[in-house]
Formats: structure tokens, C-alpha cells, sequence
């Protein structure tokens, strides 16, 4: 499976987003931010190819002599960091709390060999070999910030200021969003996922929350006044659109009490989540067993899983959706030209 070329557009002065084509796993949106003197990445495609072509792209809109110097990090997920080997020159700027996530996840070469040396037959191995095959990290090495600090950081790309804020545990542990005052937008990192009416996204993933935190992280993020919102991946929104993120979190949150409130373990709390269809335009819905098993913990104060045990919990509901959708898809009636649903 290949990935087509992404798009990259002018959103405000100076400030470009990196989209890709499509949605689904890994699929991240980066900023570049220029000057006569300086750029910055905000965020890096998920692997080396994918890094190259926006590096390739970012180079286009930059005065002659100008490179990318630093990369502010969002959050510690693959998807966000490890293309930041494109540039082994650059300043890599991320929270102190994301240097501990970096160690929660499998090294860039331990995810290529697990998702190429993956049985795909198997149930996980099916799964990683379709969400993630298209991929290759196998000559990528571990990538460190530079630079890490705690609270709020500020710095300058030529004239324009950079406000960094940390944000307590949302997406991740170690989770920022950055505020561009003068372009008057925000770059969000997975904190939000984006959706429209006409680019509907994906359900996110959250790792490791509460649920009250990324709200409260999403109210932060309108609190900047800014108008221009980038999510970690789907479309970018205006203030309405994350005001809707805000009613879905919430929502998440209402059926996650009130089914772990009711005794309902973990999975099949997101399995009753996912079969209430409130959201059907959502992709790959098998992504809530991980938001709620995290909204769980919380409620429950237990151990954060293996990564490899929650994903094959998110296999298993995927295969089971895979299934009820074969079950529901109608059929051809032999010699009849008709169709007919099997039970």
C-alpha cells in the first residue's frame, strides 16, 4: 500500500500545514513556520520517506539559505517525532514529561521488525501488517529533544512568537500545543482530532488522559482567542469545530461513567460505545477501546496495559466489526439478480 502525495497549504502568514491524503493510523499533519532568517517544523512525518517529502516541500517555501533549525514536538507518539531524522542538524524541542513516553513505546527498527515480522494471519499481525505495513523504519534511529522544559516556553522565528504551553496528561504524557499570537493559530497535536462535515476524521486515541484533562485542554486552546485550529490529524478547524470535539469528549466521557458505574468492564464499555453509532461518519472506531480503557484506569487507578495487549484488544474489535459488517453486507440472490441480507 502506498501513501499518495500530501498536501501542503498556506494557512496564515508564514505558516503552512502539511496534510496527508487520507486518514488513518499514523497519519499525522505537521506546520512549517518561516522567516527571512530561520524556519521551524511544527511536528514530523511518521517515517523517513514521508519526512523527505516535506522536507522537500518545506524547502520550496523557504528564502535562499534558509533551513529548518528546530522541531517543536507535540507529543513523544512515532507519528509526530520520528521523521525529525531528516534533520540531524535541527533543535528538537519537546516536553520534559514526553522524554518518559519515548520510553513507554517500541524503538522506530523494534516497530519495523514487529510490524514486518508480524504473522498476518494472526490476529494482531493482520491488523499492524494493514494500518502500519506501509511504513519502513527499519534504518530509523531513536530520536531525542534537544531541549525539554516544564510549564511554558517562548521563542521567536524571525518576527513572530512562538508560545509554547505543557499541558497534565491528555493524549499523552507530555503533551503541548503550540500558539502562533500573530498568525492567530494554534497548533493542538493530538489533544484534538479533526473532523468536518466534508473531511470526517477518525476516532482519536488517547493513551493516557482523564478524559477531563484533554476537555480542559481543548477549552485552554480556545482560550487562546486564535482562530486557526491544527489537530494532529484530520482537517484543520475554526473555533466551531473545536467546540464540537469538545460535545464528542464530553460525550465519551458521560457513557464511560456511567457503564463503568454500571459494572461494565472496560472493553465492552467501548464496545457498547462503538454499536451506539453516535458518530458514524468516525473512522476506524476499534480506537475507542483504547480512549476508554485509558478513562478506566483513571476511574479505577490501575497500571497503564502493554502497548501490545491494548492492540490487540483494538484487533479483536476491529475483526468484530469487520465481521457484523460482512453479516449486514446483502448479497447476490443465485439466478435472481436480487440481493439478500444474511442474518
Amino acid at each position: 500500500m502506498t501513501i499518495n502525495r500530501a498536501n501542503v497549504s498556506t494557512i496564515a502568514d508564514d505558516l503552512y500545514v502539511w496534510l496527508p491524503p487520507k486518514r488513518g493510523w499514523g497519519l499525522a499533519n505537521c506546520g512549517l513556520l518561516a522567516s527571512p532568517r530561520t524556519a521551524l517544523w511544527i511536528d514530523t512525518p511518521y517515517d523517513p520517506s514521508l519526512a523527505a517529502e516535506f522536507l522537500t516541500e518545506s524547502r520550496k517555501r523557504l528564502a535562499d539559505g534558509v533551513t529548518v533549525d528546530r522541531v517543536i514536538v507535540t507529543h513523544a507518539n512515532g507519528d509526530h517525532l520520528w521523521g525529525a531524522g531528516v534533520l540531524p542538524g535541527a533543535e528538537i524541542i519537546a516536553t520534559r514529561e514526553a522524554l518518559e513516553h519515548i520510553h513507554y513505546e517500541p524503538t522506530p527498527k523494534q516497530q519495523h521488525a514487529l510490524v514486518a515480522s508480524s504473522d498476518p494471519d494472526s490476529l494482531l499481525g493482520g491488523y499492524l501488517r494493514r494500518h502500519f505495513g506501509q511504513f519502513d523504519w527499519s534504518q530509523t534511529e531513536p530520536v531525542r529533544p534537544d531541549t525539554v522544559f516544564h510549564g511554558e516556553l517562548e521563542l521567536r522565528v524571525g518576527e513572530y512568537p512562538v508560545q509554547i504551553t505543557g499541558l497534565p496528561s491528555a493524549h499523552t504524557g507530555g503533551d503541548l500545543i503550540v500558539h502562533l499570537p500573530h498568525q492567530r493559530a494554534v497548533f493542538t497535536g493530538d489533544v484534538i482530532f479533526g473532523s468536518s462535515a466534508d473531511q470526517p476524521g477518525d476516532h482519536p486515541s488517547h493513551w493516557a488522559g482523564p478524559l477531563e484533562n484533554i476537555i480542559a485542554a481543548c477549552e485552554r486552546i480556545l482560550a487562546t482567542g486564535a482562530e486557526i485550529f491544527v489537530p494532529g490529524h484530520g482537517p484543520v478547524l475554526g473555533r466551531a469545530g473545536v467546540r464540537e470535539h469538545i460535545a464528542y469528549l464530553g460525550h465519551l466521557r458521560e457513557r464511560a461513567h456511567a457503564l463503568h458505574a454500571a459494572g461494565i468492564p472496560a472493553l465492552d464499555a467501548a464496545r457498547r460505545i462503538i454499536a451506539e453509532q453516535r458518530y458514524p461518519e468516525l473512522g476506524l472506531p476499534e480506537r475507542l477501546v483504547l480512549t476508554i480503557g485509558a478513562e478506566y484506569r483513571h476511574l479505577d487507578g490501575t497500571e497503564v496495559p502493554n502497548v501490545l495487549e491494548a492492540m490487540s484488544q483494538v484487533a479483536l474489535v476491529a475483526r468484530e466489526l469487520d465481521e457484523d459488517t460482512d453479516r449486514r453486507t446483502p448479497r447476490p440472490r443465485n439466478g435472481t439478480g436480487g440481493t439478500t441480507t444474511r442474518a
